[in-house]
């Protein structure tokens, strides 16, 4: 097993360097203030603007007065629908295919419809933020309001089938004939769970920097897949994608919320295109709740029957989810629970209730995050209700191949995590009876949960180069929004080359570089990372070819097939030469190569192979049995994630994503005003997210594996796996400490302190 314990920086010998815990090559910069993030950015000229956002939910503008506005101080442009550049219109609420999602575009201020609360109905550019801030102030708006809907609860009846879910999964899924099992069988559990709206909410704010040098644009912006910005602005100004560079080095966070451009990006390309200057914007917090995009509000019931042995019979998840009236946005929220346990009868179904918001959007763990959430905990219920272990529930019900598909899975070690977890975690300490352990006036539980995640590859190519000097180049428009992405992809080019860490540059972030499938959906160091390690062997084929030719190699003649490269040498059967050397004496100008790997989707080994990673969360709590007060004790992830890349930055995502899971179970919750549309509580002072007071200890564990079906590092994603599971395994924890079974997230104080058992002192 791989611990997670890290020590120092890790020597580099023959044996390689992938695996081990290396400090984050970016660290320094960003300790320093020396990463610099898109607002950070400077040029010459520079204009700030600010958007004014909607006042109603749903309406049009009637009339719009400016003037006041555009005579303020230092005010150079006040922009609205009536003198914005042209645009295309937005389209239809659902593209024909998945990839123009990403990529159709994205009007501001083309018309005086507005579609939900706080969209941008004017932008205010001058001098300084301050003078556009309050000259936004100044400008008058009357609307036409009209009714709107923003209640997912009163409009079940209004939900419809959506044609697929994200990333094109099917809507739904029958196997066997899951009524007639549940009507039969002699245990069961149905049980509703509720699952409220949330906002990414990342330490950078949304913000953009654009320029138009010449003909072209130039977009510095906080960006999770630049080929995706990049065609996205194209469409929306009607101009090719050569004539757009996006340049985003550093992102400080993104969770999905950054896979899209949004208003801040097009509204600064439009107004610096006007101006001829330099034009700056930030969404601020409170705009981010409205137009950065959100996870949905859900209502889930999950079914489940089984025999009285506790095998399960059946097998039903319907989810309904709210969406935008005129975007759709389907979360496939239902869709793991098509290969996470064995049943005969099964039944996946999502739904979508139009409601006057903007679309939902990716949240991290997509899908998985709100759906572990309901499921796992109904298996701790169904647990119950059997009398078993929730471990040996679980362990009864592992499939031999993957339930749906009938093919083999790749790798899989659920049993193995929870075993292992198990025996690390005490779990042998847990009394099954609900409120029955007890600390003074403190209750104490114990929880757990499964975790599954799928794991995806995107078509993605790099290019990398070496001097003379025997310096390293790669470059890729892969992103690093805090992942480690940087570090990653230096100590692949490192090892496939046989050079030193510090021999080696990555440049990310430029839509000039070759293109990636950027970050998101845990694939980016699998896709990224096969490009660069198959650019490095195109590299090395270069080197070896020419050294086996030129009259001024040590290596002429030699049988590439035996060569290696590792230290810093080239070695060829008994002869070696050092690397930089080498190239000195063969190409003084260096060599150059590119690399590619395809999306897995179209790779024999995705179709014939079930891909997911795996994991098993732990969580203790304590409830203070007079206040209801819920606190963190500990956590405990074990996790099968393939062949484990950096173990040092593989635990901080971990870790992150457990913390995620305590947020969803404990407070995070944006509350929509069913009057007026709006969400309430739209800053960080009313939207609670874990802090580190809330943080317990946490303990992480890899299991070794390797998958080499998945690619030729035998590594799959794990950005979002930590948070699959994590807020089940905290609430089964809460309700093994209080007796009380709360289904509608978060569980706060309310819902918990009215029905906790009293106790004497």
């Amino acid at each position: 097993m791989t611990e997670t314990k890290t020590s120092n920086r890790p020597r580099e010998t023959r044996s390689g360097i992938i695996g081990r815990p290396f400090d984050r090559i970016d660290g320094p910069l960003k300790v320093r203030g020396d990463a610099t993030y898109a607002y950070e950015n400077t040029l010459e000229g520079t204009a700030f603007g600010y958007i004014l956002g909607a006042a109603v939910a749903k309406g049009r503008i009637a009339e719009i007065d400016t003037a006041e506005a555009e005579r303020a101080p230092a005010v150079l442009l006040v922009m609205t629908h009536r003198n914005a550049p042209a645009q295309p219109d937005f389209g239809p609420a659902v593209m024909p295919t998945v990839p123009e999602v990403f990529t159709r575009a994205r009007p501001a201020l083309n018309s005086e419809r507005v579609r939900y609360y706080d969209e941008p109905v004017a932008l205010v550019v001058a001098e300084t933020f301050e003078a556009a801030r309050a000259a936004a102030g100044l400008i008058k708006v009357r609307y036409d309001e009209e009714p709107g809907l923003y209640d997912l609860s009163g409009h079940v009846a209004d939900a419809y089938a959506p044609k697929r879910t994200n990333a094109g999964f099917e809507t739904d899924s029958v196997i066997g004939d899951f009524e007639s099992a549940f009507a039969a069988a002699p245990v069961k559990v149905d049980a509703t769970y509720r699952t409220p709206f949330e906002h990414h909410n990342p330490m950078e704010p949304h913000a953009t920097l654009a320029a138009w040098p010449g003909n072209e644009l130039t977009i510095h912006t906080s960006a999770q897949t630049l080929a995706n910005f990049r065609a996205g602005v194209a469409s929306t100004l009607s101009i090719p994608p050569e004539r757009v560079r996006i340049i985003s080095p550093f992102i400080g966070g993104g969770f999905g919320s950054k896979l899209i451009a949004h208003a801040d990006t097009i509204l600064a390309a439009l107004a610096a295109k006007v101006l001829q200057r330099p034009v700056k914007i930030a969404l601020t917090r409170q705009q981010m709740f409205a137009n950065a995009g959100h996870r949905a509000e859900m209502i889930q019931q999950v079914r489940l029957s089984t025999d009285t042995d506790g095998r399960l019979t059946g097998i039903a998840h319907d989810v309904w989810s709210a969406t935008s009236s005129f975007e759709e946005y389907c979360e496939q929220t239902a869709v793991f629970a098509r290969s996470l346990y064995a049943a005969p009868n099964r039944v996946t179904r999502h739904r979508l209730v139009p409601l006057d918001i903007n679309r939902g959007e990716w949240m991290r763990s997509p899908g998985e995050a709100p759906g572990m959430l309901a499921f796992e905990c109904a298996m701790d219920e169904l647990a119950e209700r059997l009398g078993l272990d929730p471990i040996e529930l679980r362990i009864r019900n592992e499939p031999a191949r993957d339930p749906e598909r009938g093919v083999p899975f790749s790798t899989r070690n659920l049993v193995a995590c929870m075993e292992e977890g198990a025996r690390r975690f005490g779990w042998e300490r847990r009394n099954p009876t609900p409120g029955r352990a007890r600390e003074g006036r403190k209750l104490i539980g114990y929880g757990m949960a499964a975790a599954i995640r799928p794991n995806y590859i995107g078509a993605a190519t790099a290019r990398v180069a070496i001097d003379g000097d025997g310096r390293v180049t790669a470059r890729l428009d892969m992103t690093d929004i805090g992942t480690g992405t940087y570090t990653i992809l230096t100590q692949i080019a490192a090892d496939s080359l046989g050079v030193p860490i510090s021999s080696v540059k990555v440049e990310l972030g430029d839509s000039r570089f070759p293109r990636t499938a950027g970050s998101g959906g845990s694939w980016g160091a699998a896709s990224a990372g096969s490009a660069l390690h198959d650019a490095c062997n195109a590299l090395r084929e270069r080197i070896l070819e020419a050294a086996q030719s030129s009259e001024a190699s040590p290596l002429r003649g030699a049988n590439a097939t035996e060569a290696s490269f590792a230290d810093g040498e080239v070695s060829v059967g008994q002869r070696s030469a050092s690397l930089a050397d080498l190239v000195r004496r063969i190409a003084p100008d260096g060599f150059e190569a590119e690399g590619s790997v395809a999306a897995g989707a179209a790779t024999p080994s995705y179709k014939a192979y079930s891909q997911h990673s795996y994991g098993a969360h732990f969580a203790e709590v304590a409830v203070d049995c007079d206040t209801g007060e819920i606190r963190m004790r500990r956590m405990l992830a074990v996790m099968g994630a393939g062949r484990i890349l950096n173990p040092k930055t593989a635990r901080s995502q971990i870790i992150g994503g457990m913390t995620w899971g305590i947020g969803a179970a404990l407070m995070e919750q944006t509350v929509l005003d069913r009057r007026y549309g709006h969400f309430v509580n739209h800053d960080l002072a009313e939207y609670h997210v874990p802090i580190n007071g809330d943080v317990p200890e946490m303990e992480v564990v890899f299991l070794e594996e390797h998958d080499d079906k998945a690619n030729p590092f035998g590594a799959k994603g794990i950005g979002e796996l930590g948070v699959c599971g994590a807020g089940a395994a905290v609430a089964s924890a809460i309700y093994n400490a209080t007796g009380v079974r709360v289904r509608d997230f978060p569980i706060t104080l309310d819902k918990l302190l009215p029905a906790l058992p009293v106790i004497a002192i």
